[in-house]
């Protein structure tokens, strides 16, 4: 008999961030960049370290790439030459004096609350007393004066400690030390932690380019600032997936195609400055496809794109497609050069929201059921694949997700007949590629825009989005500005455009995230208005959008299905 074909399986974990910097100022808003290094990068390249027979795919987005270096220096800045830190978190770490107003120990303290109350606080006593502190504190804030330098100071190396990797906790006797002295820590101990944070994130990239290098892994790219490439394009897609959304009052994002482009090729030039190649493979913003964003990655020369299941499904309804017998398979639209990858979203669903309350080994056993079951019921050669963050979901489990990814990869590395690939390597081995003859435009979550774009919120976004952009062009136009300014112009309007903002806006999110985030959206709009030589609107000056939800894993994650 014939060896039977082993079943092709693609683990793609998205790392990004979206730029927390003001631009203006260099000040970092919020640490989410570097504590996602120091707890998640770090663990996810650890595991492949570990077991060199796994394979994976994993995307980053470049404004990502461009903070984490930008951590980097400003921490080896510091520890060789005393230079200022511009993340006031980080910057309180190694500061010899606590804030001395109320106001400030209040907020500082409060900044060391943002970690996952049973897996990160609760697991460790001395960091869950200060925290039970903390909330005693909150109710009778008349006894705040009498909070000293070392409650504060012992509260900021534990929330350190409590967001490293614990691939470094197992690894690094530093780390060890500072858990095991619980309490007291002096100025030379916040010292040391930053040097940890240091080498962390001056490491944390070449790690993922030695397995490149190597074959081991395959690294791909998101445009340069991660917006939502199909709404830049054409606003009229959102309703291909949501007939009645309401959309923003505007015609559409003027000379969007021309800025997808420009996303395009800024994102592949950062990636080719820090790993050396150009990639082959594009993770579309949050995996939103249209027909035209196919045609303009396929022109651009990407291999491979990737989006979520239920725009597959969607567009396979739409086609009409009779002879499908699985939806396991790569895809190309008519007219199109690139091959489409869809995400398996239940399998990608159960490892974000279910698996985390599992024992480890009985979801990694469940989780290759589900594979063998792919494998015995679906003809031909199969390709699934799992596409999620690389950073949200792991606080959600015991340990980082350390006992959940050893088995991951070492069980599926070893399996008979399941194969852990790469996207390319999948067209380099002629995989089968199906044809699409229609697509209806969507995302990973729920096949739609509508985390983007559709509600009142949202659409207000997209509407001051938009007169930035037409002051944009109209500076641009009478070219008064010089090339370092278009240049500085040009950056700040791409991180406008970012998706990130746009996520958070409206009322089925958390109100303390919405407003973090549509603050910096503001600031963004703001400083881009000034660049130009142009006052900002006054709207500017006013919240726009409030939070009142508590979704699941805080908003920072989606289920592909909203049932």
């Amino acid at each position: 008999m014939p060896n039977k074909k082993k079943l092709k399986l693609v683990l793609c974990w998205h790392m990004h961030q979206p730029e927390y910097r003001d631009l203006q100022s260099g000040e970092f808003k919020l640490p989410w960049t570097y504590l996602h290094v120091i707890k998640d990068y770090v663990d996810m390249v650890a595991h492949l370290e570990a077991v060199p027979e796994a394979k994976a795919v994993v995307n980053f987005a470049p404004i990502l790439l461009e903070q984490i270096e930008e951590y980097t220096n400003q921490v080896n800045g510091y520890l060789h030459h005393g230079h200022a830190i511009t993340d006031p978190l980080l910057a309180a770490l190694i500061a010899p004096t606590v804030p001395e107003s109320s106001e400030d120990r209040w907020k500082l303290i409060k900044n060391c609350l943002r970690a996952n109350r049973d897996r990160q606080i609760n697991r460790y006593p001395a960091f869950k007393k200060l925290v039970e502190m903390t909330e005693w504190l909150e109710q009778h804030d008349d006894s705040l004066r009498y909070i000293n330098s070392q409650f504060i100071n012992d509260l900021l190396v534990w929330y350190h400690l409590a967001w490293i990797g614990e691939t470094v906790k197992l690894t690094d006797d530093r780390v060890k030390r500072l858990i095991e002295k619980c309490s007291d820590y002096n100025l030379d101990d916040r010292v040391e932690m930053i040097r940890i944070i240091g080498g962390l994130l001056e490491n944390v990239l070449k790690r993922y380019k030695v397995l490149a290098e190597q074959g081991q892994i395959e690294l791909s790219v998101t445009p340069y600032a991660h917006p939502i490439m199909p709404l830049l394009l054409d606003l009229q897609t959102t309703h291909e997936a949501m007939p009645d959304a309401l959309l923003p009052e505007r015609d559409g994002y003027p000379g969007g195609e021309e800025r997808v482009k420009w996303h395009l090729e800024k994102g592949v030039q950062t990636f080719t400055r820090f790993f050396g190649t150009k990639p082959k493979g594009c993770w579309p913003s949050e995996g939103s496809i249209s027909k035209q964003t196919l045609k303009v990655l396929s022109d651009f020369g990407f291999g491979w794109a990737a989006s979520g299941g239920t725009v597959l499904q969607n567009s396979l309804h739409l086609s009409d497609h009779k002879e499908l017998t699985g939806i396991h398979h790569p895809f190309k639209l008519k007219d199109t050069k690139i091959t489409c990858f869809f995400r398996d979203d239940g399998l990608s669903d159960l490892i974000g929201f279910e698996y985390s309350t599992w024992h480890a080994d009985d979801a990694v056993g469940d989780f290759i059921q589900h594979l063998e079951n792919i494998a015995t019921h679906e003809p031909g050669d199969k390709v699934v694949s799992i596409i999620m963050d690389g950073e949200n979901a792991w606080e959600y489990f015991p340990d980082n997700g350390y006992h959940f990814l050893s088995a991951l990869y070492n069980r599926l590395a070893s399996h008979p007949t399941i194969e852990l690939s790469t996207f390319s390597d999948c067209l380099k081995n002629k995989t089968t590629v199906k044809p699409l003859t229609g697509l209806v435009a969507g995302s990973w979550v729920y096949g739609t825009f509508s985390t983007w774009i559709g509600s009142p919120d949202k659409n207000r976004g997209w509407e001051m989005l938009t007169d930035v952009k037409v002051a944009f062009d109209n500076a641009m136009s009478v070219n008064h500005l010089s090339n370092q300014q278009i240049q500085q112009a040009q950056i700040q309007l791409a991180v406008c455009e970012g998706s990130d903002w746009f996520w958070w806006f409206g009322d089925d999110n958390p109100g303390e995230a919405v407003s973090s985030f549509e603050k910096q959206f503001r600031l963004n709009l703001t400083n881009l208005y000034r660049l130009l030589g142009e006052n900002p609107p006054t709207y500017l000056a006013l919240p726009f959008t409030h939070g009142a939800g508590n979704p699941a894993m805080g908003g920072a994650m989606r289920p592909s299905s909203e049932h």
